[in-house]
């Protein structure tokens, strides 16, 4: 990865990745297609959870995973086919018991300028029931872990 540390995070300590844009990344307008920015946030949330020692395996095992109940982007800038973007995630919150956010922001490298920003929210739930249920302790302590 290039030398992301000169890029202006939102807030310190981001999760990243770097993302060069495909001419399969656009859609008929020239630019990427917004459907990609959802695909490589989940690549980024599952990498994440994955580095910080709870991924599917874990979740899996454990019989408790976390499920997307809220999705909101805001959609600064486009980008097009050719562009290095730099996309960055943050756990935002965990109320402790059910419930976690993660906020994300994705930069082009060349300008700098920030191109999307976008927050998620997740529930865990049982695997067995589908049903929200409380986080096992070590699915907190991952959290806790990112969100300190």
């Amino acid at each position: 990865m290039r030398a992301v540390k000169t890029i202006q995070w939102q807030k310190p300590g981001p999760y990243l990745i770097e993302i060069l844009v495909e001419p399969a990344h656009t859609d008929r307008l020239g630019h990427t297609n917004n459907v990609r920015y959802l695909e490589w946030m989940e690549k980024i949330a599952w990498e994440h959870i994955e580095q910080l020692g709870y991924g599917w395996e874990a979740m899996s095992e454990s019989g408790y995973a976390l499920a997307i109940t809220h999705t909101e982007l805001d959609y600064l800038h486009a980008s097009y086919a050719g562009d290095t973007l730099v996309l960055g995630t943050w756990i935002s919150f965990t109320d402790q018991r059910f419930k976690c956010g993660r906020d994300f922001q994705l930069i082009r490298y060349d300008d700098q300028k920030t191109i999307l920003n976008a927050s998620m929210e997740f529930a865990c739930i049982s695997l067995k029931t589908g049903r929200p249920a409380k986080m096992p302790e070590a699915m907190l302590n991952a959290l806790n872990k990112a969100s300190s």
